[in-house]
């Protein structure tokens, strides 16, 4: 979508992307059954289209990526389990705490270093004995990317062949998983190829949560990839969870659509974001954190940090729309171009140098 000076540049999250008439379209015309009965033909060949992408034996449409995430973490664990996350990994901080609300799996939050990861260590000694007076710790589940940054892919698998080798099974949340494999066949990775990155990345893992309605612009959708076996019993999780959508091909039809063509296009996002940054840097009061994919993240500092409670607002007041209050958040997708980068430039300037 293309910005003028009366379009809003809303910048909260990559979740506000709205449908491209393409999409649309191809909601449209999809072919709709009952995908409680399994006969749903536009999910079936979403589900059958990820799981051949990435490698694995199946995989099961979701309405949302917490409750992919959900069934993933009650499909590998049992009532008195535990799996090993990071503090600020959506699975533990940001979603309702489902897992333990709702399926009496406790956490074991683990601090991450400054580049997102885990330290190995860390990870090992979160592993319990087996005794009676410990939960039972059972999966170790990651996050790509976690707040826009990329997880290396030699840190993954080290990090799940730790988990494998203690016996623990292993998920990603891999919300932005195509962001991730972008960036990283940018930087070299798999001969620049995306779509063997995405692989590389997802084959560290027995399970994958992949969202599609943040990048990937589709309305709504997540998938969950694994085997045959874990998927039957999330299957069964995602029905008591209530995910059972019948004529759910018009949303498939979406996430389809996105695969084939709203892939590729992520390095624009993320060059979009890079330009931001730099723009960013240039300005009084800010210090701005070198974004890897799409998201830049920007403390207040002196002055500025002492006008914070006004800056939200006085963005909003000017149609440019972000989150945060002393730390920014700004996300770059589909629906943002550079006149919008531009734009909030502008406003941002405005702003610090009143």
């Amino acid at each position: 979508m293309k910005t003028n000076d009366m379009t809003p540049v809303d910048l909260r999250s990559d979740t506000v992307t709205q449908p491209t008439p393409a999409m649309r379209a191809a909601m449209l015309a999809a072919p709709l059954g009952d995908d409680v009965f399994a006969g749903d033909p536009s999910v079936n060949a979403l589900q059958e289209k990820i799981a051949a992408l990435l490698g694995f034996e199946a995989a099961l449409f979701m309405p949302t990526g917490t409750q992919s995430n959900l069934c993933a973490i009650l499909a590998h664990c049992q009532r008195g389990d535990e799996y090993i996350v990071g503090q600020f990994a959506h699975t533990y901080r940001w979603e309702g705490g489902g897992a333990a609300v709702l399926g009496s799996v406790q956490p074991q939050p683990l601090n991450h270093q400054a580049d997102g990861t885990l330290l190995l260590a860390d990870i090992e000694a979160a592993v319990k004995p087996d005794d009676a007076h410990f939960a039972r710790t059972r999966l170790l589940a990651l996050e790509n990317t976690l707040g826009g940054k990329l997880l290396p892919l030699d840190y993954l698998q080290q990090a799940t062949e730790l988990a494998r080798a203690k016996g623990l099974s292993r998920h990603l949340d891999g919300a932005r998983l195509f962001n991730a494999a972008v960036a990283q066949a940018a930087i070299g990775g798999a001969q620049g190829d995306v779509w063997l990155e995405a692989r590389r990345i997802v084959q560290c893992f027995d399970s994958v949560s992949v969202c599609f309605s943040k990048g990937l612009g589709a309305p709504v959708g997540s998938a969950l990839c694994g085997s045959r076996e874990f998927l039957a019993r999330a299957h069964r999780i995602r029905k008591m969870a209530g995910g059972g959508m019948r004529q759910s091909g018009l949303l498939a039809a979406a996430a389809s659509y996105a695969l084939d063509h709203h892939v590729l296009r992520l390095a624009d996002d993320h060059a979009l974001a890079l330009q931001l940054a730099d723009g960013l840097r240039q300005l009084p009061g800010l210090v701005v954190e070198p974004p890897q994919t799409n998201i830049v993240f920007v403390d207040l500092v002196d002055a500025a940090r002492a006008r914070a409670d006004a800056l939200v607002p006085f963005l909003a007041a000017r149609g440019i729309l972000v989150t945060g209050l002393y730390r920014l958040r700004f996300v770059t997708h589909l629906d943002v171009d550079a006149a919008g980068v531009a734009r909030t430039l502008a406003v941002m300037r405005e702003f610090l140098r009143a």
